[in-house]
């Protein structure tokens, strides 16, 4: 393979090309050096083609991250993420040179996997592979339902593609199956994927584990494929490009060959993979490349780009802004929709009639409660849009008054996400980093497990996704241990910046919704009843608003206690049962609901204090999961009444039997506490 040398002062356009490539690829290798870590590989392989959609097909504006209607770029295998900073960089991004010296050190924005928020120009975090591009299939989602819904004749002001940079990984993990698929089922048109395909993994060659026709996969999903076959030839790439854009009826894979490492002794290696060149490799890498020995060099020919970087992105923004003022003058209505949307605002009088909206005789499912309550939040908010995987009927997530969500029907807020739960999570993530979207997904908490890793990136980059699980306990019944959640709950409530609300009602539920709705940068966790609750507090229901406390008095003996009964959920219902029989035989006897740690644990210790006195240490809490951790609340003196294993294949009131999660259960255990 022939090598050419830079030239540090090109003479025309492909030279100059030629250099900002050479110089993403030795920035890649000196940060990798100097931090003596990461991932060189990626880069310096995939740079021509980055380079090339960067400066050809790329709509963004440097000095405007956020801008609404900038193309999206994800880089779903974030192990190359030098690719992208140096990107960012040499483009005009508030990203230094230090930054990238300071690559993958404590408080640099550089870190090892682009983080949104951390680093100006990341629209997604990454690393998780097959995550990113999963992510990516609901930014291109929230695209066309925005378009939808905002765009008029004449006015476009929605109209932007989302690109995708994978690798092999990528296409490994079951997420990414799972998520192209429905991209394609939809005829996602702005949804463009440039797949590096370099054969190599951490532990070889792909061909190891990884034999697969990715192509011919991918054109059963629907998608339009592409190939080129040499990634570094610019004009190949630019044409693959142009292809994907002309098709908007179907999303676009374009295979592109290259050479992980290339131009370096470690060319086509897993050796160029996840660790630095070496001072040996990397000095035989400058001689083929004629690259000076200078360290963190960009070249004053490609410094210089910046400024037209700059300029470009603002008059491309200038101009959105030109017609989305004509555009607030021919359809203000519209206009000032969308412009709430965008922002995150809620309209006026969203939530009035929510706190009465059931009678204080109500003995519904909490799922069911919560069907009414999205049907009439969406109606009134307009911009929540998701759906169920496969389980609609059972998780009441369909918006009545919209349509599905399809080609036909871009507008339609409904989506069904089929059996996709791993998908769903990151897709609705999607919808809502794209902005202008408030995207749920709904599906049994048994199978939050499969979505455990879309979560974590949710609360790690402040989304404010709502996931609403069903189905919650034992309580499920007779579809047996394998559907009835266990340790999901406290499995949930460990991971940071996750809202994790467990209603004990209806008027819970109202509460719990409003609170879910409001959120702007955590993902919040609706945990529901398959199983009719009946109302707790038919006297006085405007103590349901003690939800958005995380926990409440529910019942009290008007005295300091010597004994605190503690639930959650359906169990509440338990301790409150048990609590009003401790009264009448004399006991002083309080009964707090707890549908949420997360929110207890954030309010002053003063309000802490006075629902659970630190002086009564008598404490019981009861809840049909796992009963680890409830000794924070209880004490190591105190009961917990729930389980130790699995559940079994009866009906609800059964198991609740069989397993000792009663309230006789809680009146015994808090009868030996008290010493009667």
């Amino acid at each position: 393979m022939q090598y050419r040398k830079v030239n540090l002062q090109p003479q025309d356009q492909a030279e100059l090309d030629y250099l900002a490539i050479s110089t993403i690829r030795f920035l890649a290798i000196d940060a990798v050096e100097q931090a003596n870590s990461g991932h060189p590989g990626a880069p310096m392989g995939m740079a021509a083609m980055a380079w090339t959609l960067w400066t050809r097909h790329l709509r963004f504006n440097p000095a405007d991250p956020g801008w609404a209607d900038r193309d999206r770029c994800v880089l779903s295998n974030g192990h190359a993420s030098m690719l992208l900073y140096a990107l960012l960089h040499l483009s005009g991004y508030d990203l230094s040179l230090d930054d990238l010296r300071n690559f993958r050190q404590w408080g640099s924005p550089t870190a090892g996997h682009p983080e949104l928020h951390e680093c100006p120009g990341v629209e997604v975090t990454t690393g998780p592979l097959g995550q990113g591009i999963s992510h990516a299939v609901g930014l291109a989602l929230a695209e066309r339902w925005l378009a939808a819904q905002a765009n008029r004749p004449g006015h476009d002001i929605i109209s932007h593609n989302t690109y995708v940079f994978c690798g092999d990984g990528d296409l490994m993990e079951g997420i990414s199956s799972e998520a192209s698929s429905l991209a394609g089922h939809l005829g996602l048109g702005r949804l463009i994927c440039l797949y590096d395909s370099n054969s190599i993994s951490i532990e070889g060659s792909t061909d190891l584990a990884f034999t697969e026709d990715v192509a011919a996969r991918y054109r059963s999903y629907g998608w339009q494929v592409l190939s080129v076959e040499d990634g570094n030839d610019m004009q190949a790439v630019d044409l693959a490009l142009r292809d994907a854009r002309s098709d908007v009826t179907r999303p676009s894979l374009i295979v592109v060959s290259t050479h992980i490492g290339y131009g370096s002794p470690k060319q086509d290696s897993a050796s160029s993979h996840g660790s630095p060149l070496g001072s040996e490799a990397v000095a035989t890498t400058r001689e083929v490349f004629g690259w000076p020995e200078q360290r963190f060099l960009v070249p004053d020919a490609v410094a210089q780009l910046r400024a037209g970087f700059i300029e470009r992105g603002a008059d491309w923004q200038r101009q959105w802004e030109a017609d989305f003022s004509s555009y607030t003058v021919a359809h203000p209505d519209a206009a000032a929709q969308l412009q709430r949307w965008l922002a995150g605002e809620l309209p006026t009088g969203w939530n009035e009639g929510l706190d009465s909206l059931f009678a204080t005789d109500d003995s519904s499912a909490s799922r069911a409660s919560s069907g009414k309550l999205l049907n009439l939040l969406g109606e009134r908010l307009g911009n929540l849009v998701g759906g169920s995987a496969d389980l609609e009927p059972s998780n009441k997530s369909w918006q009545k008054h919209s349509a599905m969500q399809s080609a036909a029907e871009p507008a339609g807020n409904n989506i069904r996400f089929g059996v996709r739960e791993h998908a769903m999570a990151a897709i609705v993530n999607g919808l809502c980093l794209h902005g202008g979207v408030r995207g749920y997904g709904a599906t049994f908490l048994q199978f939050a497990d499969y979505m455990r890793p879309a979560i974590r990136l949710a609360a790690l980059m402040r989304v404010p996704s709502i996931f609403v699980f069903t189905h919650d306990s034992i309580g499920l019944g007779e579809d047996g241990p394998t559907h009835q959640p266990v340790e999901h709950l406290m499995s949930l409530r460990v991971m940071p910046n996750v809202l994790v609300l467990r209603p004990a009602d209806s008027q819970e539920t109202a509460q719990a919704w409003q609170l879910a709705v409001e959120q702007q940068s955590r993902p919040v966790c609706l945990v529901l009843t398959r199983q009719d609750l009946p109302a707790l507090r038919p006297d006085n229901p405007a103590t349901a608003a003690g939800l958005r406390q995380g926990a409440y008095i529910l019942l009290d003996s008007g005295d300091i206690p010597e004994l605190i009964l503690i639930g959650t959920g359906s169990e509440t219902l338990l301790a409150l049962q048990a609590g009003q029989r401790l009264l009448a035989e004399g006991k002083r006897v309080r009964v707090v609901s707890m549908p949420s740690w997360a929110l207890f644990d954030e309010q002053p210790q003063a309000y802490r204090d006075s629902v659970l006195p630190p002086t009564c240490s008598a404490r019981v809490a009861v809840e049909a999961g796992i009963r680890m951790g409830w000794e924070r609340y209880v004490g190591l003196q105190g009961r917990v009444i729930g389980m130790d294993g699995f559940g079994a294949s009866a009906p609800a009131e059964v198991l609740y039997r069989e397993f000792g999660i009663t309230a006789d259960a809680v009146h015994a255990a808090a009868t030996e506490l008290l010493g009667g």
